[in-house]
Protein backbone atom coordinates (compact mmCIF):
# COMPACT_ATOMS: atom_id res chain seq x y z
CA UNK A 1 0.00 0.00 0.00
CA UNK A 2 2.66 2.68 0.74
CA UNK A 3 4.14 1.51 -2.51
CA UNK A 4 1.20 2.22 -4.27
CA UNK A 5 0.79 5.58 -2.27
CA UNK A 6 4.47 6.46 -3.30
CA UNK A 7 4.44 5.65 -6.98
CA UNK A 8 1.29 8.04 -7.29
CA UNK A 9 2.99 10.99 -5.45
CA UNK A 10 5.91 10.24 -7.62
CA UNK A 11 3.78 10.44 -10.73
CA UNK A 12 1.84 13.63 -9.51
CA UNK A 13 4.28 15.33 -8.38
CA UNK A 14 7.53 14.36 -10.27
CA UNK A 15 5.93 13.97 -14.29
CA UNK A 16 4.42 17.29 -14.45
CA UNK A 17 7.58 19.34 -13.70
CA UNK A 18 9.01 17.50 -16.45
CA UNK A 19 6.34 17.91 -19.16
CA UNK A 20 6.72 21.37 -18.47
CA UNK A 21 10.22 21.69 -18.87
CA UNK A 22 9.40 20.16 -22.27
CA UNK A 23 7.00 22.58 -23.05
CA UNK A 24 8.92 25.78 -22.44
CA UNK A 25 9.92 27.60 -25.66
CA UNK A 26 13.29 29.44 -24.61
CA UNK A 27 14.24 32.54 -27.29
CA UNK A 28 17.58 33.64 -26.53
CA UNK A 29 18.45 37.58 -27.27
CA UNK A 30 20.75 39.88 -27.19
CA UNK A 31 20.61 42.26 -24.18
CA UNK A 32 22.39 45.42 -22.99
CA UNK A 33 22.56 46.68 -19.35
CA UNK A 34 20.81 50.17 -18.68
CA UNK A 35 20.60 51.58 -15.19
CA UNK A 36 20.62 48.13 -13.57
CA UNK A 37 18.27 46.69 -15.80
CA UNK A 38 18.26 44.23 -18.70
CA UNK A 39 17.15 45.36 -21.97
CA UNK A 40 16.51 42.98 -24.98
CA UNK A 41 18.50 43.88 -27.48
CA UNK A 42 16.63 42.93 -31.33
CA UNK A 43 17.91 43.92 -34.82
CA UNK A 44 15.30 44.21 -37.05
CA UNK A 45 15.70 44.15 -41.10
CA UNK A 46 15.90 47.66 -42.72
CA UNK A 47 12.52 48.98 -44.22
CA UNK A 48 12.56 51.55 -46.89
CA UNK A 49 9.53 53.42 -46.97
CA UNK A 50 9.03 55.18 -50.69
CA UNK A 51 6.69 58.33 -51.54
CA UNK A 52 5.72 60.04 -54.63
CA UNK A 53 6.05 63.46 -54.23
CA UNK A 54 2.84 65.75 -55.23
CA UNK A 55 2.35 66.20 -58.58
CA UNK A 56 2.26 69.96 -59.69
CA UNK A 57 -0.27 68.97 -62.34
CA UNK A 58 -2.91 66.77 -63.51
CA UNK A 59 -0.95 66.32 -66.43
CA UNK A 60 2.10 65.02 -64.53
CA UNK A 61 -0.30 62.87 -62.49
CA UNK A 62 -0.85 61.10 -65.59
CA UNK A 63 1.76 60.62 -67.06
CA UNK A 64 3.16 59.07 -63.76
CA UNK A 65 0.44 56.67 -63.65
CA UNK A 66 1.09 55.49 -66.98
CA UNK A 67 4.45 54.84 -66.63
CA UNK A 68 3.64 52.80 -63.29
CA UNK A 69 1.45 50.83 -65.30
CA UNK A 70 3.92 50.44 -68.01
CA UNK A 71 6.51 49.15 -65.75
CA UNK A 72 4.07 46.91 -63.84
CA UNK A 73 3.56 45.32 -67.13
CA UNK A 74 6.71 44.88 -68.22
CA UNK A 75 8.88 44.11 -65.44
CA UNK A 76 7.83 40.76 -64.81
CA UNK A 77 9.36 39.83 -68.09
CA UNK A 78 12.37 41.59 -67.10
CA UNK A 79 13.40 39.75 -64.09
CA UNK A 80 12.20 36.13 -66.29
CA UNK A 81 15.42 37.46 -68.71
CA UNK A 82 17.78 38.13 -65.88
CA UNK A 83 16.84 34.34 -64.59
CA UNK A 84 16.47 32.92 -67.71
CA UNK A 85 20.14 34.51 -68.65
CA UNK A 86 21.83 32.84 -65.83
CA UNK A 87 19.92 29.24 -66.57
CA UNK A 88 21.39 29.35 -70.10
CA UNK A 89 24.88 30.89 -69.74
CA UNK A 90 25.29 28.10 -66.79
CA UNK A 91 23.97 25.79 -69.29
CA UNK A 92 26.55 26.78 -72.14
CA UNK A 93 29.17 27.01 -69.89
CA UNK A 94 30.15 23.55 -69.89
CA UNK A 95 29.59 22.90 -74.01
CA UNK A 96 32.40 24.12 -76.12
CA UNK A 97 31.19 22.79 -79.58
CA UNK A 98 29.80 26.31 -81.11
CA UNK A 99 27.36 24.04 -83.58
CA UNK A 100 26.12 22.88 -80.25
CA UNK A 101 25.67 25.77 -78.71
CA UNK A 102 23.80 27.42 -81.34
CA UNK A 103 21.49 24.49 -81.71
CA UNK A 104 21.09 24.95 -77.87
CA UNK A 105 20.55 28.51 -78.12
CA UNK A 106 17.57 28.33 -81.13
CA UNK A 107 16.00 25.92 -79.66
CA UNK A 108 15.99 27.99 -76.42
CA UNK A 109 14.65 30.98 -78.47
CA UNK A 110 11.55 28.43 -80.16
CA UNK A 111 10.91 27.88 -76.45
CA UNK A 112 10.62 31.12 -75.13
CA UNK A 113 8.74 32.74 -78.66
CA UNK A 114 6.13 29.94 -77.83
CA UNK A 115 5.72 30.54 -74.19
CA UNK A 116 6.18 34.62 -74.31
CA UNK A 117 6.17 35.54 -77.92
CA UNK A 118 2.53 36.27 -78.12
CA UNK A 119 2.38 38.70 -74.93
CA UNK A 120 5.34 40.17 -75.45
CA UNK A 121 4.15 40.90 -79.24
CA UNK A 122 1.10 42.95 -77.34
CA UNK A 123 3.45 45.29 -75.68
CA UNK A 124 2.47 49.08 -76.86
CA UNK A 125 5.90 50.78 -77.94
CA UNK A 126 6.36 52.69 -74.40
CA UNK A 127 6.42 49.26 -72.68
CA UNK A 128 9.04 47.84 -75.04
CA UNK A 129 11.63 50.83 -74.31
CA UNK A 130 11.17 50.41 -70.81
CA UNK A 131 11.57 46.54 -71.10
CA UNK A 132 14.65 47.28 -73.23
CA UNK A 133 16.14 49.26 -70.13
CA UNK A 134 14.82 47.20 -67.35
CA UNK A 135 16.67 44.14 -69.32
CA UNK A 136 19.45 45.74 -69.18
CA UNK A 137 18.78 46.81 -65.48
CA UNK A 138 18.27 43.19 -64.64
CA UNK A 139 21.23 41.32 -66.78
CA UNK A 140 23.86 44.08 -66.51
CA UNK A 141 24.15 43.89 -70.81
CA UNK A 142 22.40 45.91 -73.01
CA UNK A 143 19.85 43.85 -75.05
CA UNK A 144 22.25 44.20 -78.27
CA UNK A 145 24.99 42.56 -76.36
CA UNK A 146 22.73 39.77 -74.94
CA UNK A 147 21.68 38.86 -78.79
CA UNK A 148 25.16 39.32 -79.85
CA UNK A 149 26.68 37.02 -77.66
CA UNK A 150 23.97 34.44 -77.20
CA UNK A 151 22.86 34.46 -81.31
CA UNK A 152 25.46 35.99 -83.06
CA UNK A 153 26.80 39.31 -84.32
CA UNK A 154 24.75 39.22 -87.64
CA UNK A 155 21.95 38.18 -85.60
CA UNK A 156 22.24 41.57 -83.62
CA UNK A 157 22.77 43.45 -86.47
CA UNK A 158 19.81 42.55 -87.80
CA UNK A 159 17.60 43.16 -84.78
CA UNK A 160 19.26 46.35 -84.40
CA UNK A 161 18.35 47.76 -87.31
CA UNK A 162 15.03 46.42 -87.32
CA UNK A 163 14.60 47.60 -83.27
CA UNK A 164 15.70 51.42 -85.93
CA UNK A 165 12.86 51.27 -87.58
CA UNK A 166 10.42 51.37 -85.11
CA UNK A 167 12.23 54.04 -83.13
CA UNK A 168 14.43 51.59 -80.75
CA UNK A 169 18.17 51.18 -79.49
CA UNK A 170 19.01 48.30 -78.76
CA UNK A 171 22.10 49.57 -77.26
CA UNK A 172 20.26 51.55 -74.74
CA UNK A 173 21.84 51.56 -71.16
CA UNK A 174 20.08 51.83 -67.91
CA UNK A 175 20.71 55.08 -65.97
CA UNK A 176 19.14 55.25 -62.42
CA UNK A 177 20.21 57.92 -61.41
CA UNK A 178 19.43 60.31 -64.93
CA UNK A 179 16.77 59.61 -66.84
CA UNK A 180 15.77 56.75 -65.70
CA UNK A 181 15.47 57.71 -62.09
CA UNK A 182 11.19 58.00 -62.43
CA UNK A 183 11.54 53.88 -63.65
CA UNK A 184 14.04 52.95 -61.05
CA UNK A 185 11.58 54.33 -58.11
CA UNK A 186 9.11 52.52 -59.26
CA UNK A 187 10.99 49.27 -59.59
CA UNK A 188 12.14 49.90 -55.83
CA UNK A 189 8.43 50.37 -54.59
CA UNK A 190 7.49 47.34 -56.58
CA UNK A 191 10.44 45.40 -54.98
CA UNK A 192 9.71 46.37 -51.63
CA UNK A 193 5.77 45.65 -51.94
CA UNK A 194 4.63 49.30 -52.40
CA UNK A 195 3.13 48.77 -55.26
Amino acid sequence: MKRYLLICMFVLFLLPSFAQEEEKERIVVYATMLDGDTIPVVLLPELKVLSFKPFKTRRAERKMTRLIYNVKRVYPYAKLAGIKLKEYEEILSGIEDQKTRRKIMKQAEEELDAEFGDDLRDLTFTQGKILIKLVYRETGSSSYDLVAELRGKFRAFFWQAFARLFGFNLKNEYDPLGEDRDIEFIVQMIENGQL
